[in-house]
């Protein structure tokens, strides 16, 4: 097989194209599908059992089914129902393969996000939380100044996997005719005949936006928990001026 070069120079700043719509579509649904995932696990950690029924099924279904799925149930199978085409949302959210797109990948990604967290919450050492009542905290206070934060310091390295999943995960969008950048690789590959060369450059574009998300995590991850790489000075052997 002879690599063309020339085709990925010629239409690389058409895939580069794409990037925005990718970047938009990681971004908001990221945005959307933590504040639910945040709520959901807030829910899962209820002690009263009938609180912590709707989030489990919610979890199981959209964890137990595949994107693709949940992507074709909205886009094409709510329009199926006439009270959802009479409603005031079809024709600027439901209809529009943006938002499907959106809507799909915000539940999808809020499932996994709210285990993430839940289990963040779980693993919270119980010292800290006794200290915490020791001293007179309310939960709303305990929640805001202990539990979440640390949570959230615990949570970095699973979640940005998660981000890249759902970096991964947006390529699907091209199945309802969005075009980020899988759905420009598809139609330059129809139209050049190089599948390989046009979909090893796609391929290149996703690993530079997956780089950026680690490195983004790494620091955030860092300034969380910098009081974990905090080496007391050896008192024993230092010297007092």
């Amino acid at each position: 097989m002879d690599w063309n070069w020339q085709v990925i120079i010629d239409y690389l700043p058409t895939l580069l194209g794409g990037v925005g719509l990718t970047v938009q579509l990681v971004l908001l649904s990221g945005f959307l599908g933590f504040g639910l995932g945040l709520l959901l696990a807030l829910l899962r950690i209820s002690p009263s059992a009938w609180v912590r029924v709707f989030p489990f099924i919610y979890i199981f279904f959209f964890r137990g089914t595949p994107l693709l799925v949940q992507i074709f149930l909205i886009y094409y199978g709510l329009g199926q129902f006439n009270f959802i085409k009479e409603s005031f949302l079809w024709e600027p959210v439901l209809k529009q393969p943006f938002w499907c797109a959106i809507i799909a990948f915000t539940l999808n990604t809020s499932a996994y996000i709210a285990e993430i967290i839940r289990g963040a919450i779980q693993s919270i050492p119980v010292g800290e939380l006794e200290a915490a009542d020791a001293i007179g905290m309310s939960y709303r206070q305990k929640l805001t100044r202990i539990i979440l934060p640390r949570a959230f310091g615990i949570m970095l390295p699973a979640y940005s996997n998660e981000v890249i999943f759902m970096l991964k995960g947006s390529s699907l969008a091209m199945t309802i005719a969005l075009m980020d950048i899988t759905g420009l690789a598809k139609y330059i590959s129809s139209k050049t005949y190089t599948v390989f060369e046009i979909y090893f450059a796609a391929g290149m574009i996703y690993l530079v936006l997956s780089w950026v998300i680690l490195l983004t995590f790494r620091f955030l991850e860092k300034r969380m928990n910098r009081h974990t790489n905090y080496v007391p000075p050896d008192v024993a052997t230092s010297t007092i001026p």
